[in-house]
């Protein structure tokens, strides 16, 4: 059921993982190809809002603080396992992995070394202070329009 707090944390969310992603981007690997990155960041993020924040809204402000940062740590994880396993696409069309169990364990590999760069300050408060921020418009949204 559509609701005006899932629309709003929808929109936020995806604004966060844009501006997000668009940190992150200057800190990957030079030759890495990032050109959608940020557009289907924002469509997770848009997806996760919906889902995952926008029925979580309603139950209070420090509440939607929490949920907020667990719905920007969903999005980061979904961003994550999704470019992991384009890259392991991209490295097993180029026959780098002997066989497919090799494969799936290249993804988390790939998750792990791209993970490590989550670790700058810059992405954590833009994740940190924007999804509480998410949050918090959820809940409000929530309260204006219930």
């Amino acid at each position: 059921m559509p609701t005006a707090a899932k629309l709003v944390a929808a929109l936020v969310f995806a604004a966060v993982a844009f501006l997000g992603a668009s940190v992150y981007v200057p800190l990957l690997p030079e030759g890495t190809q990032a050109r959608w990155f940020a557009a289907a960041s924002a469509a997770i993020g848009a997806l996760v809002g919906w889902l995952v924040m926008g029925p979580l809204a309603g139950r209070g402000l420090v509440a939607a603080m929490g949920y907020g940062l667990r719905t920007a740590a969903t999005i980061v994880f979904w961003t994550g396992l999704l470019f992991s396993g384009r890259e392991m696409i991209l490295r097993s069309l180029n026959m780098r992995y002997d066989g497919p169990m090799e494969a799936v364990v290249g993804v988390f590999d790939i998750a792990l070394d791209y993970g490590r760069l989550l670790a700058d300050p810059q992405i954590l408060a833009v994740l940190g202070l924007g999804g509480m921020v998410g949050g918090i418009a959820a809940e409000l949204a929530s309260r204006r329009w219930k």
